[in-house]
């Protein structure tokens, strides 16, 4: 019989979108609890209400700490851990001075291998319990990522990079060798324990047409998967897309008519969108991956996160490193309110924290699985000290509200208020 485990501390749960209802969406137990067995979640509630339900659970207390999902990065590059925070570059320039050099050597599977386990230990320091991962063009680079998440127990999704022009000797594929390869990782991987495999062109500059239909393909005979590339990050970007594909309406059509469209769909970035994109991109419910570490650092611009979610679009939040220059998901809440700020908005930190593990699930389609601490989910979690530095706790001790006390911390924090993270019901923190 699976030990029960009974997790104290402060809960906050949601039953709606707060982009919807409000800040009302989110259930604040001052004293509450969690109960976990193999792996899952089985309720969540008031403290004397479950330790009355499960008697004889091992009881774990974390006082005022803060419970919650653990956060859903939805859109980072593994293989850029190593150049994060690397100076003075835009995307182009960043992708031929420091992307494509470092990516060469994930043909190493002893590199691979040791920048996955660095990049999946960095994450969950900061409380990030699923990534959704692009790889190199290298198989080596997909296989290590997979075996460091499975050897951790961590819910990820990741796929082959494929890229057939415009790239560097040794980082290029074809469209043949494209489809092969990602059908094969994905006939390896997609559905094994916690792992999806995730079709992965990197973006149209990178992929000729022949390639992207090509992965269009494997997407119509896989539609289970999900399909990640990046889409109007900077408008230097837009304008080279408009001059490789010339009769293309826009850089999305670049991608719907090679059947890259589609509910499944992961579209990083999504700044500078035409209307009929925001359109198309909202019919068919395909989720855009806000950046707002990534685009302040190589200067894309500003996410509309305000106007996309009064349309109704799916949004999930991502630190993009290396380009975004932070693991935390702390720091990338915090980038996502000034850029929203910078546009005439202040998010709510229920909607800031709705973001980062619910709403993230729901882009990844996981929502049943992870980003909530509803029964039945995965026991992924992370505990939030609210105190963790003088500056956060002297802000803390000021709070009348669950509101006023987690401010800080999403404005503030970092590894440091990461009092503990749960992987499948397990701690991941170091004792």
């Amino acid at each position: 019989m699976q030990e029960t485990i009974l997790l104290t501390g402060q809960v906050l749960t949601f039953h709606a979108d707060p982009f919807v209802a409000g800040p009302e969406a989110a259930l604040h137990e001052r004293r509450g609890a969690v109960a976990l067995s193999g792996g899952t979640i089985l309720e969540t509630g008031p403290e004397d209400r479950l330790r009355a339900a499960h008697p004889g659970a091992r009881t774990i207390s974390y006082g005022d700490g803060l419970i919650l999902p653990g956060f859903v990065d939805a859109h980072a590059h593994y293989p850029q851990t190593a150049i994060i925070a690397s100076w003075g570059k835009r995307l182009i320039d960043w992708l031929n001075t420091y992307t494509f050099p470092e990516e060469m050597r994930f043909s190493d599977p002893d590199y691979a291998a040791e920048i996955a386990a660095r990049h999946l230990d960095l994450i969950l320091a900061h409380g990030t319990t699923t990534v959704a991962s692009y790889c190199t063009i290298h198989p080596e680079s997909v296989e290590a990522f997979f075996a460091a998440a499975e050897a951790r127990g961590m819910r990820v999704a990741a796929g082959k990079t494929c890229m057939d022009r415009n790239a560097p000797e040794g980082l290029r594929d074809t469209a043949q060798s494209a489809y092969d390869g990602s059908k094969r990782l994905l006939q390896t991987w997609h559905g094994r324990g916690r792992a999806a495999y995730v079709i992965t062109p990197r973006f149209s500059p990178t992929s000729t047409p022949e390639q992207l239909e090509a992965l269009g393909a494997l997407w119509a005979e896989h539609p289970d998967c999900l399909m990640q590339t990046h889409l109007s990050e900077q408008t230097d970007e837009i304008a080279w897309v408009r001059s490789l594909y010339p009769e293309a309406r826009d850089y999305l059509d670049t991608y719907e008519r090679f059947g890259l469209l589609g509910p499944n769909g992961l579209y990083g970035h999504a700044i500078h969108l035409e209307p009929r994109e925001r359109a198309r991109l909202r019919e068919v419910d395909a989720a855009l991956i806000h950046c707002p570490t990534s685009n302040s650092f190589i200067g894309s611009g500003l996410f509309d996160m305000g106007g996309l979610r009064a349309a109704g679009q799916s949004v999930g939040l991502a630190t993009d490193t290396g380009g975004g220059s932070s693991f935390s998901m702390l720091r990338t809440m915090a980038a996502a309110y000034e850029v929203a700020q910078l546009r005439g908005r202040a998010l709510h930190p229920a909607q800031l924290l709705w973001l980062a593990t619910e709403g993230s699930a729901r882009a990844l389609r996981m929502e049943d699985k992870i980003g909530t601490l509803a029964p039945g989910s995965e026991a992924d979690l992370v505990i939030l000290d609210l105190a963790a530095t003088p500056a956060i706790a002297q802000a803390t001790a000021r709070a009348e509200t669950i509101w006023e006390a987690v401010f800080p911390t999403i404005m503030m924090g970092d590894d440091r208020s990461v009092a503990d993270v749960y992987v499948a019901g397990r701690t991941m923190k170091a004792k």
